[in-house]
């Protein structure tokens, strides 16, 4: 498709107030499903990624690994197991975990750096400080083994995120005090590292258009409370209510703003958070103006 160039200039105008509302905010985006799966957008990822930083934001990035660790699991003979959606992680889980995260953060970090940036890859580091994970009462009697929960990050990955030139690349596993290795849901990390930075957005890449309404259509903008309003009436359901808690904690916690975005269109992350229209959903703690800044 060839782009006029006056059309190209209305894109740069019209992004023009975005990148000044958010120079300088921490964006931490979970990065998975199709947009990791796919080469083309593989490579688009890399490169919006590199844009916001060369812009002045800070982004983020968590990395999931699912469908990786199940192929390489099945590999060994290792069956998958989980309880309440959480992989069940014994000392081989836990092995093959770590070594399929570390492959997948390493092409990240190598993707970003081939498209003109700089990438730390944070694997397995004590700048992830974890916790065992004590699940609420459960039906299923499982012992989960080595999940954890993100409890803290360290001084040194903030200034990491501040203060460096550096786009972090989070794995989704923490160290603590005890120096033990735990799994964690990449969306949890996500969302507990926005917390701990006091982010401007978290944003959650996923395999759907957004949050939709009874209708199947895309809900562009939303609050809180008309959220857990939806979830009563179960108009948002399923595998849709672990991402919506995860927004709805960063929050409350103080970030600004939660997006979930349809990860499978190419450029997602600029087209949410450059443009007037978006991708995906944008929820905040109250129902926002028209007139607002995504």
């Amino acid at each position: 498709m060839t782009i006029l160039p006056l059309d190209r200039v209305k894109v740069l105008s019209e992004a023009l107030p975005y990148i000044q509302r958010f120079y300088n905010q921490v964006m931490v985006v979970k990065y998975g499903g199709s947009a990791m799966q796919n080469t083309v957008l593989k490579h688009d990822f890399a490169r919006d990624v590199v844009l916001l930083k060369a812009v002045g934001m800070h982004p983020v990035i968590v990395h999931g690994g699912g469908p990786d660790i199940a192929r390489n699991l099945a590999k060994v003979n290792i069956e998958s197991q989980f309880v309440d959606g959480l992989r069940v992680t014994d000392d081989a889980t836990l092995a093959v975990v770590r070594q399929t995260l570390t492959t997948l953060n390493r092409e990240i970090v190598e993707s970003i750096v081939a498209h003109g940036g700089n990438a730390q890859g944070v694997v397995a580091n004590p700048m992830i400080v974890a916790r065992p994970f004590i699940p609420e009462a459960s039906s299923e009697k499982v012992e989960l083994g080595w999940v954890g929960e993100l409890t803290s990050v360290s001084a040194e990955f903030n200034r990491l995120v501040h203060s460096s030139d550096s786009i972090p690349v989070v794995a989704p596993l923490g160290i603590s005090a005890a120096g033990d290795c735990y799994n964690i849901n990449a969306d949890w990390v996500a969302s507990r590292i926005a917390q701990h930075l006091s982010a401007e957005k978290l944003i959650l890449m996923t395999n759907t258009a957004g949050l939709l309404d009874q209708q199947g259509e895309l809900i562009v903008e939303t609050s809180k409370d008309a959220v857990a309003q939806m979830i009563e009436q179960e108009v948002i359901h399923g595998g849709m209510l672990p991402k919506v808690s995860c927004a709805f904690e960063a929050i409350s916690a103080g970030v600004s703003r939660a997006h979930i975005i349809d990860g499978r269109v190419e450029h997602a992350l600029l087209l949410e958070l450059l443009t007037d229209s978006g991708v995906g959903t944008l929820i905040t703690s109250e129902q926002q103006s028209a007139a607002c800044f995504y």
